[in-house]
């Protein structure tokens, strides 16, 4: 089914300049999701450790953003909308554009062949974002909760923890054909599999589950999309994982709440190698040769930390509440 959407089109005409040619540019993105039903999520903006410009009031929880051409796409889950900035050669040139999701609770993004595609919570399905006409359409309705969403180019591949909102009891990452939007195939890789990283055709999938009352498991699985082999591991009483699941100096690394800690050729955690020394880091990626630490004591202001790919500590910046999602830039 395809619906359009009024562009609430913030295409007001901005006094931001645009990106030049040969102009180099080199910007990191820090998506703080913000207190739930605040609407106070927000988006702040770095040139290397200096803060050029903090764009407030984004929405409520702003779950993902992700840099594509010379675009900054947000997910805003509370709010149900789907954000666009145009980025420029300071920051994001605002207001930007804003599309209603219709009230499906957006995840997590990734584009193909000038299409976004978005996991939902609410409405249980992966949605299109049409990078031309700003249109969006359903494009694949699951049975499970979906969460993270990678490409290989040909096909989806989506996790979803959970077969009804918070119950836990999804175990499934999904393959979903591009051509189609048709489910091609499943993999069960353990409860609670979250965020996925996608290293040629091995996926990565980091996961967290709750009991009945409520304490978390945590564990890591693998599969080979090529052979469709799967392997889990389920950790035991220790180290707090966080969703986080990224490659760093060609070994796979999880974000816990100590710091970033490799994954061993088991996918155990190698706890000897960890990076950081922390007790409330909240997410991380490795992006431009940095690894991005994000922390939080739930209220504002927070902390992300920096480290170089030697694993020195290199700064700090002082952002809002709940950093979650981290994208740079780069032309």
């Amino acid at each position: 089914m395809k619906y359009l959407i009024p562009l609430t089109l913030f295409l007001i005409f901005s006094c931001e300049d645009n990106i030049t040619e040969n102009q180099e540019i080199n910007l990191l993105f820090v998506a703080s999701e913000g207190n739930f039903g605040s609407s106070d999520g927000s988006i702040e903006v770095f040139r290397g450790q200096e803060k050029i410009q903090t764009v407030s009031n984004v929405g409520d929880v702003v779950q993902s953003i992700l840099v594509f051409e010379d675009d900054l796409f947000v997910a805003v889950n509370n709010s149900h909308t789907i954000k666009k900035y145009d980025i420029t050669d300071s920051g994001l040139s605002l207001p930007g554009i804003e599309v209603s999701t219709n009230n499906s609770g957006p995840r997590e993004m990734c584009v193909v062949d000038d299409k976004l595609y978005f996991t939902n919570w609410l409405t249980k399905d992966i949605k299109i974002l049409d990078l031309n006409t700003y249109v969006i359409s359903s494009f694949s309705t699951l049975a499970n909760v979906p969460e993270d969403i990678v490409s290989d180019g040909n096909f989806l591949f989506v996790s979803t923890p959970h077969q009804e909102l918070y119950d836990n009891q999804g175990s499934l990452i999904v393959k979903i054909d591009l051509s189609d939007g048709s489910v091609v195939d499943s993999f069960e890789v353990g409860l609670g599999p979250e965020q996925l990283y996608l290293d040629e055709n091995l996926l990565f999938v980091s996961r967290t589950s709750y009991d009945a009352n409520w304490s978390a498991s945590y564990g890591s699985s693998k599969v080979d999309i090529s052979t469709g082999e799967v392997e889990i591991v389920t950790y035991g009483v220790g180290t707090a994982c966080r969703a986080d699941i990224f490659k760093m100096n060609n070994s796979i690394y999880r974000a816990t709440a100590l710091g970033a800690i490799p994954l061993d050729e088991n996918l155990n955690l190698n706890q000897s190698a960890k990076i950081g020394d922390f007790s409330n880091i909240y997410s991380a990626n490795y992006l431009d040769d940095k690894l991005i630490l994000g922390s939080s004591d739930y209220s504002s202001p927070d902390t992300v930390y920096l480290y170089n790919n030697l694993n020195e500590s290199i700064g700090a910046l002082e952002v809002n509440v709940l950093p979650g999602s981290f994208q740079v830039y780069k032309n």
